[in-house]
């Protein structure tokens, strides 16, 4: 490791040093018969190979401040998330729905909260500018990706499971609205779970990822904790919003116009 004025740097050898913990949760795994240990090696794979990637995209971004290189990299990041949504569903929706869903959902809360930091709060000049752009995006895709996963997953395997209720809902006079109220409540309240209890236990139980790479980084503590406070009021009102807006519409899809139940709107991933 090489130290700087404000930080110390890893080389390569220290990265190897911390993979050796993952290849040992591996043979952890094989030992166990969990049946992770492909799954486990794919996403350390995926992790070191991804964040490489885009490390070097940034560096390039960063070297020259372009609005459409900026859209570029925010349209990439919305179709991956809308994707890893679609990839985690159980009760998927068939056709453009099963990625539009999220996908929306995301681009009309990340998106707007996003806009809403950088030309309100942060202010940087210009407001796209990517040191704050981009990360910040990253931070609030990100976690509403987590959130409507959540949110979207309990909907369709709680409207699978309970259909009969729900039809029989309708046959009493029940709009589909009613008829699904509850299991919408319900899967609104488990996607915003995480970042609640993310929110309780900052600065009690861990210290927030921004706010850690800050202070390695050389940051004055409390410089570090008020922009850590910003994503984490950020993140809370991003994935609220999104999670609202993907079970309502979802809910809704799942009706026709005749207010009918419509399960073959669904697929289950095998």
């Amino acid at each position: 490791m090489q130290a700087s004025a404000n930080y110390i740097q890893l080389s390569p050898f220290d990265l190897s040093l911390a993979a050796i913990l993952v290849i040992l949760l591996v043979l952890l795994s094989v030992r166990l018969r969990l049946g992770l240990a492909l799954q486990l090696t794919i996403a350390a794979v995926r992790t070191a190979v991804q964040l490489t990637l885009v490390g070097l995209v940034l560096h390039l971004i960063f070297a020259q401040i372009h609005l459409g290189w900026v859209l570029l990299m925010a349209l990439v990041m919305l179709l991956a998330a809308g994707r890893e949504v679609m990839q985690r569903q159980h009760h998927r929706f068939s056709g453009w729905w099963g990625f539009g869903v999220g996908a929306m959902s995301m681009f009309v809360s990340s998106f707007s909260v996003t806009l809403f930091a950088l030309l309100l709060i942060i202010g940087p000049d210009p407001w796209y500018t990517p040191q704050y752009s981009i990360p910040l995006l990253g931070m609030l895709l990100g976690n509403t990706m987590n959130g409507i996963s959540i949110g979207l997953d309990r909907l369709t395997q709680n409207v699978w499971v309970q259909r009969a209720v729900i039809e029989n809902r309708l046959m009493l006079g029940h709009d589909w609205n009613q008829a699904v109220a509850g299991l919408r409540r319900e899967s609104i309240r488990s996607g915003l779970i995480p970042i609640i209890n993310a929110m309780a236990a900052a600065g009690i139980v861990s210290l927030p990822g921004m706010m850690t790479g800050q202070l390695l980084h050389g940051a004055v503590p409390m410089d570090a904790v008020k922009y850590q406070i910003l994503i984490m009021f950020l993140i809370a009102s991003g994935t609220g919003f999104g999670v609202y807006f993907a079970v309502w519409s979802a809910s809704k899809h799942l009706f026709d116009e005749r207010q009918r139940l419509r399960l073959d709107r669904l697929r289950i991933r095998e």
